[in-house]
């Protein structure tokens, strides 16, 4: 591997910053109230749980609200965009490449914080999985008075079902935060908002589309 010029930039607001550390909070929250009320273990009690478990789901939905609004109004939201370019290439990165000491083949920069694999990772959980967790435990704190609308069955299997996924994906991230240059600069990057990257002026053609239309 050659050994390759590094700097720092600032990559994270503090809004974001902010963002990150009190959803990682509240999912690693909500999970374990969640599996206490299924009965998996006994450690705060049934009924605090469910309490604990009600208040923060309300506060998240509440926020989120907030975090999608901000999204459009700062024009983050196509930090998301999807892409095919340099993907497989990610994909065969964190498959085989990384473990041959390879360099990472997409750079971050303020146009593109998140690699395209990342891209369809955080569209996919933001736009999908989160909205249809908080509709769902909404819908689910609301049952006693919406009986007869849907099956309790079939809403608490699918919140169930999503958790598990959410979980997944915390379990990954964890692990995908050991990789790279070292695990304590991927987690100062999200405590200061500096992040090390190669320095280079090259733009990755995957990148140009968001510089463009910043």
């Amino acid at each position: 591997m050659t050994d390759q010029k590094t700097i720092k930039i600032y990559l994270y607001t503090r809004f974001e910053r902010l963002w990150h550390w009190f959803q990682a909070a509240v999912v690693i929250t909500l999970i374990i109230t969640g599996l206490e009320i299924h009965g998996t273990y006994s450690f705060l009690g049934f009924k605090t749980a469910v309490r604990i478990h009600n208040y923060i789901g309300l506060t998240w939905l509440t926020l989120f609200a907030f975090f999608v609004f901000w999204l459009f109004t700062t024009g983050e939201w196509r930090q998301y965009i999807p892409t095919t370019k340099r993907l497989f290439s990610v994909v065969r990165y964190y498959a085989w490449d990384i473990f041959q000491g390879k360099p990472h083949p997409v750079q971050k920069s303020t146009h593109a914080k998140h690699n395209p694999l990342q891209r369809l990772a955080y569209l996919g959980i933001s736009a999908m999985l989160l909205p249809v967790q908080m509709v769902t435990g909404l819908l689910y704190y609301l049952y006693n008075d919406l009986q007869g609308f849907f099956a309790l069955s079939v809403l608490a299997g699918i919140h169930t079902l999503i958790a598990l996924f959410l979980l997944n994906f915390l379990i990954i991230h964890l692990y995908m935060i050991t990789t790279g240059h070292s695990v304590l600069g991927h987690v100062a990057g999200m405590v200061t908002g500096w992040e090390e990257v190669t320095d280079t002026t090259a733009i990755e053609d995957w990148e140009t589309k968001a510089v463009r239309k910043n």
